[in-house]
């Protein structure tokens, strides 16, 4: 039998307690472990809808909170943050992969540190808090986990008008 993730510990590392945890279970289990657990569903969904949701906010906190940088270094800010390098890293920060459901073989191979696993499902649990809480939630979410990053990729870029 495979051990569940401790879904109330990890909502209190994101800071938000989910109305349904079936959405959180949901964005820990990965493909590997669902091959192994007939009937089970993979995260991939949600992380699909995850990775829409993080760059439509973070696009949004860029414009909002930088108003004096034009289109290009937005778009610079946003890559800076959105991609799979810091989204592992984030992950790491929340100690995402001790929650992960994973297949025997992925898990023996070093899945819960793969940047890879990590960043599609932080992406995942993104797209469950969207689910279960709406924009309101998933902003505020992104924000705390984002925001520092967010901050200084925007000190780290010059910004003239080129």
């Amino acid at each position: 039998m495979i051990p569940e993730p401790d879904t109330g510990a990890l909502s209190e590392r994101l800071q938000y307690r989910f109305a349904d945890p079936t959405l959180l279970r949901r964005a820990m289990a990965h493909r590997s472990w669902c091959a192994e657990v007939p009937g089970e569903v993979s995260n991939e969904r949600l992380e699909f809808l995850g990775d829409a949701v993080l760059g439509w906010v973070i696009a949004d906190i860029a414009y909002r909170r930088h108003g004096d940088l034009p289109e290009g270094k937005l778009t610079d800010l946003r890559k800076s943050v959105v991609n799979a390098n810091a989204l592992a890293s984030v992950a790491e920060e929340i100690e995402l992969g001790r929650y992960l459901l994973l297949g025997k073989g992925e898990d023996a191979a070093g899945g819960r540190r793969k940047p890879s696993i990590l960043s599609d499902a932080l992406e995942a649990v993104l797209g469950a808090i969207y689910l279960d809480g709406g924009v309101q939630a998933v902003s505020g979410a992104i924000d705390r986990l984002f925001s520092s990053r967010l901050a200084e990729a925007a000190a780290s870029k010059p910004t003239d008008p080129s």
